[in-house]
């Protein structure tokens, strides 16, 4: 963030800011959300219970920078002209799917609190698996994003099918048996 603000301020954004500034802030949400999910398999499988800690504040960041990602798009690029945005939503499918990835984190950004996790109880559990559908959809709207090069929208997706098999028990005895 220091280095978006001192970027941000100094001309190091590149010839086009904005777009450079919704570039960063997008990545930065989506490496977020894939370090939160990546908790839990390596303290499960890994035996590195140090880690879990990291998972609520990895996971804040991560909506924090889709806050920003969203606010970019809306308030800078679009200067909050509403039905401009309307017709770029109905028209760029790529901006459905990270509506939606930032639609699945609202809930569990509110939720993410001790007290949250002791009114919702279970149920707690159940909604914060929305993470998952949030880091799919985040994926799929840096997929659509890319006009060409899709290497790192694939080695993300690559990222976030690896960590959501590891949450398979097959998987996650199988790699503790070994």
């Amino acid at each position: 963030l220091a280095m978006l603000i001192w970027d941000s301020l100094t001309g190091g954004l590149t010839a086009n800011p904005i777009q450079a500034l919704t570039a960063r802030t997008g990545t930065a949400a989506l490496v977020c959300l894939i370090l939160s999910l990546a908790v839990t398999p390596f303290s499960g499988v890994g035996g590195q219970a140090w880690v879990v800690p990291w998972r609520r504040p990895l996971g804040l960041y991560a909506f924090f920078y889709a806050s920003l990602h969203m606010a970019t798009f809306v308030a800078l690029d679009y200067g909050l002209d509403w039905y401009l945005i309307w017709d770029t939503v109905l028209e760029k499918r790529y901006i459905v799917a990270g509506s939606g990835a930032f639609v699945a984190m609202v809930p569990l950004a509110l939720t993410s609190t001790r007290g949250w996790q002791r009114r919702l109880g279970p149920r707690w559990r159940k909604l914060h698996r929305l993470a998952y559908l949030a880091a799919i959809l985040a994926v799929i709207h840096f997929l659509w994003l890319v006009k060409a090069d899709i290497r790192q929208p694939v080695a993300y997706g690559v990222g976030v099918a690896a960590l959501l098999a590891l949450r398979l028990p097959g998987v996650r005895r199988r790699l503790r048996s070994w």
